[in-house]
């Protein structure tokens, strides 16, 4: 705790998205965690057939799932930071913010009440299908600002263009888009010295190439009751905080797959509205390295906790520590 700061602060969850899952991931946590197994179990089942599939593949040892495809990483990175919210609140830690990047959204959604599990279940499994005539593609991760990279991208935004996928900090831009041209602009930024990294994705979500995927996943969305979120959410799709009225709109939900991600400027919005501990709620800890960006952060004003490990091992012993302390912190 900062030497400035004698208040205690209150928690803000952090959800990640594609690009944070790994083999492994929180499966400590099954079986130890009562809450967390349970919430896990409910979600599988609503699954039905493929939800006990992915369980079976998740929890097999070693794992056994391409990881990297939508069809896997996406349900499971939706899962995992719902059912680590639900055991974080059953502890008696009630964030008073939520942010998801991405498929986390939809987890920061169902945790502040926009849809029940059961309708979540289902719209993963929606999300999924409607990637899968989705072009070859991926994301790139650069260390650049947007304006360094504007030379390196298609200025039509056809759908097959390389766009910016995601705005995840000043220097920290995520390009998207089909096979073969963001292999090209990826030479390319390397022929120029930009340092990047592909992105744990065969798809290029973010990007023009998913919107003909867009018209299925708002026609799910417009099968189920929304309501606008109990707790606020500052929404990586806008930058800003969620309307209620945006929280309650299929064509909002649908069109985040082929908009960008605004998780700095989201970030930023939410932290100049007060300080908080941020707690990266899911596999990883790339959003703890993000905010650790942030002048509040770097400042002393705000704390960071992940709540998992950067990879498989330890996750058991990272999450009762990061619990220990989020109630140490939390009002």
């Amino acid at each position: 705790m900062s030497a400035h700061r004698a208040e205690r602060l209150p928690v803000a969850l952090l959800l990640p998205g594609q690009g944070a899952q790994h083999r492994g991931m929180a499966a400590e946590l099954y079986g130890q965690e009562a809450v967390f197994t349970a919430v896990l179990d409910e979600f599988f089942e609503y699954m039905g057939k493929e939800g006990c599939a992915l369980r079976d593949e998740w929890l097999a040892d070693p794992p056994d799932l391409v990881i990297d495809d939508a069809s896997r990483a996406q349900p499971l990175l939706f899962a995992t930071g719902y059912a680590l919210g639900r055991s974080l609140e059953s502890r008696g830690i009630r964030p008073a913010a939520l942010l998801g990047h991405s498929v986390g959204e939809l987890a920061a959604a169902a945790l502040a009440g926009v849809f029940g599990l059961r309708d979540a279940a289902m719209l993963m499994r929606e999300r999924t299908a409607a990637t899968v005539a989705v072009p070859a593609g991926g994301m790139l991760a650069a260390a650049a600002s947007v304006e360094e990279l504007r030379p390196y991208l298609d200025s039509d935004a056809g759908v097959n263009s390389v766009v910016v996928g995601a705005r995840n900090g000043p220097r920290q831009t995520v390009l998207a888009g089909a096979e073969p041209q963001l292999s090209s602009v990826e030479r390319l930024l390397r022929d120029h010295g930009v340092s990047c990294r592909r992105v744990a994705a065969r798809q290029p979500f973010h990007s023009p190439a998913m919107a003909h995927a867009v018209g299925r996943f708002e026609r799910a969305f417009s099968t189920i009751e929304m309501r606008p979120p109990r707790v606020p959410i500052w929404s990586t799709a806008t930058g800003a905080r969620l309307r209620g009225e945006q929280a309650t709109d299929p064509a909002f939900w649908a069109w985040q797959l082929a908009n960008p991600v605004q998780f700095w400027p989201a970030l930023d919005a939410m932290l100049r509205s007060r300080d908080f501990l941020l707690a990266e709620t899911g596999p990883g800890q790339g959003l703890c390295m993000l905010a650790r960006l942030h002048p509040r952060v770097r400042q002393g004003h705000c704390e960071v906790v992940p709540l998992l490990p950067s990879g498989a091992d330890g996750a058991l012993r990272t999450y009762r520590a990061a619990v220990t302390r989020m109630k140490q912190n939390n009002p």
